[in-house]
């Protein structure tokens, strides 16, 4: 239970820390819309409030004397503006010509100054309609607002009773801004908060279950991996067995009697061939033992890993590759990770006769520190990605299975171009 548990840790750790992670991007999401609305809102009520304010103060007009100075008309707006629009957020109010003359405002140092109108400002005098924007403070015609800090700039059209459009503007405190995202914050965030812990707690079970399902899969196909070695360990086994009892004790009798044979003849010319005959058939035999060797291992224990891989690439010879094997002298590792070697060095030697065309093979095997380190090294014609992923549609997996048995026991496989051509296949296994 211990070693299941262990198992699932670390994929759940990560599928746990996924979900943190889309928690958090889901959270930071509803924060941002949270602030936007805020401020969506918080917008409308200042056009809203400068529309209402603008409204009041041009059922007051009663002519154009406001534009032409008129001290009446003036106080009478100036009466209205401080009771009905000057009440916070609004701290500054502001009446234009179309020229770019102030003709009314609250601070009254203003009013006569001409500046330039924006073309924004134009169009809304034209066209009308409600504009809200970050005021610029550092504008000359606003320096009297900068020590309020940060202001919302809302304007809007008004006209006297003789048609004539005056910009309407009003300024109002940019805090109120974030008193509208602090309202909505306490509001909707715990609610966010809440639901996202409500679903964080309901992937919890949900993410172990389908942990659970990937590992009983991982378990299947291992044990149906498994199956499959075994049932081709013991068919490998059947053969070599029929090859050995058969065919190469026929041979070893036929060599010895071929070589008696030479030995009691009187003729010369026969006793040569008699004996050319039995160094042919020891030949063959040395090449069937040595297919009985690719076809089943033999017991690395009694025979020892360095006989072994001597043995498994003596059949290059016999194809014209140049085999060398090269193994240190503590080179004795256990029994699980000599089997080990001896299969990917296999595997590896039955790819190089098949696939690389090479004319030298170099088997090396040592220790590394606290692995033992395999490597098969040729020169043929290298890795070609494109020939590797057709042997694989075809069913030639025999390296993907030999990664995931030297996986299974610790170790690491990899198959990388040589440093001029050919292939090198390594292998390092964790020595117990």
């Amino acid at each position: 239970m211990r070693k299941r548990s262990d198992s699932l840790a670390r994929p759940f750790a990560v599928f746990g820390l996924l979900a943190l992670l889309a928690l958090a991007l889901v959270a930071g999401t509803g924060v941002a819309v949270v602030r936007k609305v805020a401020t969506d809102q918080a917008l409308a009520e200042a056009r809203q409030l400068t529309e209402v304010s603008a409204r009041v103060v041009e059922r007051r007009l009663t002519g154009d004397g406001l534009i032409t100075g008129d001290a009446i008309e003036s106080g009478a707006v100036a009466r209205i503006a401080v009771d009905a629009v000057l009440v916070d957020p609004v701290v500054r109010v502001k009446i234009w010509t179309r020229d770019g003359r102030i003709v009314y405002s609250d601070e009254t140092r203003l009013i006569g100054s001409e500046y330039d109108l924006g073309d924004e400002d134009l169009e809304v005098l034209d066209d009308g309609g409600v504009v809200a924007e970050v005021s610029d403070v550092s504008a000359p015609e606003n320096r009297f607002e900068r020590r309020f800090g940060e202001l919302l700039e809302v304007y809007t059209r008004i006209e006297t009773p003789e048609g004539t459009p005056l910009l309407f503007e009003t300024y109002q405190l940019a805090s109120s801004i974030a008193e509208r995202r602090r309202e909505l914050a306490s509001t909707f965030v715990p609610v966010l908060v809440a639901t996202l812990a409500a679903l964080a707690l309901l992937m919890v079970p949900i993410a172990w279950i389908l942990a659970n399902r990937v590992q009983a899969a991982q378990r299947e196909r291992e044990r149906l991996l498994q199956r499959a070695i075994e049932s081709s360990d013991r068919e490998r086994r059947r053969i070599a067995g029929d090859l050995h009892d058969g065919p190469v004790q026929e041979l070893a009798g036929l060599s010895m009697r071929l070589s008696a044979s030479a030995e009691q003849v009187g003729d010369a010319g026969a006793a040569t061939t008699l004996r050319d005959s039995a160094s042919a058939v020891r030949g063959s035999i040395r090449t069937l033992r040595s297919a009985v060797v690719g076809v089943y291992p033999p017991n690395l224990q009694q025979v020892g890993l360095a006989a072994s891989l001597s043995d498994l690439v003596a059949r290059l010879g016999a194809e014209g590759v140049d085999a060398e094997v090269e193994i240190d002298a503590d080179a004795a590792f256990g029994p699980e990770v000599d089997a080990l070697l001896y299969r990917a060095c296999q595997e590896a030697v039955r790819n190089v006769q098949e696939h690389a065309g090479a004319r030298s093979v170099r088997v090396t095997v040592r220790r590394a520190g606290d692995d033992a380190v395999l490597e098969v090294v040729d020169d043929g014609r290298g890795l070609d990605p494109g020939r590797m992923a057709q042997a694989r549609q075809e069913g030639h997996v025999g390296l993907e299975i030999l990664g995931d048995l030297v996986a299974d026991g610790g170790g690491r496989l990899s198959v990388e171009p040589g440093p001029e051509r050919g292939t090198v296949v390594r292998v390092e296994v964790p020595i117990p």
